[in-house]
């Protein structure tokens, strides 16, 4: 279960980085009911999306030449330089070398061997989000690659990474789970193989909701659009791919309540 107690290779940040930032924030305030606040004047048009009060993911403009609309996870380091070294080592690219935001944390922008994009996240003033698996909030990250065997073994490498394998309908599911405590206690996210033959590498966040249908139709009275629509998921909840109206993929679950 994703927590905000993070430990190294815990996702603790989430960000958008999108071409039109007043109005990516506009579409998931109505979709979320999240408010938009700056983090500054030097932040170049960063911030924070918060749900009462609380910061769940950020959101900004992009910075990278040619990047298209995108969630980015970040995941918990202890140094980040080691860290974007072992990248390189492992076989993956480091597209922005560790730099301090400011008093906040030290970060990196890095891809894996496979070609998804991800960051890491040393934290200083800012430890991570301030709330998780909470309705409206991050609750579950996943891979989706062409090779799931590799990327599990670049990840095993970099960060410790556990994994257990679990049958879902049309595949099976590799569940990962940190370094430390109970391995189901401390999963947060999975690993799966393409599901269409266009798919591109990517980490992809997925948001509780108490209404899956409610959010999928919100979405598109909004602007955006469905990719897979609300599908029940046995043993799992209820599942939709959305894309933002910049082409931004999200997803959504209702959970299916725990057994009695």
């Amino acid at each position: 279960m994703l927590t905000t107690d993070f430990v190294t290779g815990a996702p603790n940040w989430l960000d958008l980085g999108t071409p039109n930032t007043d109005a990516a924030a506009a579409f998931y305030n109505g979709v979320f009911g999240w408010d938009f606040q700056s983090a500054g004047p030097d932040a170049g048009g960063y911030g924070f999306l918060q749900k009462n009060g609380r910061t769940v993911a950020a959101l900004g403009p992009l910075t990278e030449e040619g990047a298209p609309s995108a969630w980015t996870v970040y995941f918990q380091t202890p140094d980040a330089d080691a860290t974007a070294k072992a990248v390189e080592q492992g076989g993956g690219a480091v597209r922005v070398a560790p730099f301090d935001v400011m008093e906040a944390g030290r970060m990196a922008a890095l891809t894996d061997p496979l070609g998804a994009q991800f960051s890491i996240w040393q934290p200083a003033a800012i430890k991570g989000l301030e709330v998780v698996s909470a309705p409206d909030t991050l609750c579950w990250i996943e891979l989706r690659v062409g090779d799931p065997t590799l990327a599990l073994v670049f990840y095993r490498a970099l960060f410790g990474w556990r994994s257990y394998e679990m049958k879902v309908p049309g595949m099976t599911y590799t569940v990962l789970s940190t370094a430390e405590g109970d391995q189901q206690d401390a999963s947060f996210g999975g690993l799966v193989p393409f599901q269409t033959e266009s798919e591109e590498p990517r980490w992809l966040p997925y948001f509780a909701v108490a209404d899956a249908d409610g959010v999928v139709a919100k979405t598109q009275e909004t602007g955006g659009s469905v990719l897979v629509p609300a599908t029940d998921v046995p043993d799992v909840g209820r599942i939709a791919l959305l894309v933002d109206p910049f082409g931004a993929p999200f997803a959504l679950i209702k959970p299916e309540p725990p057994a009695a």
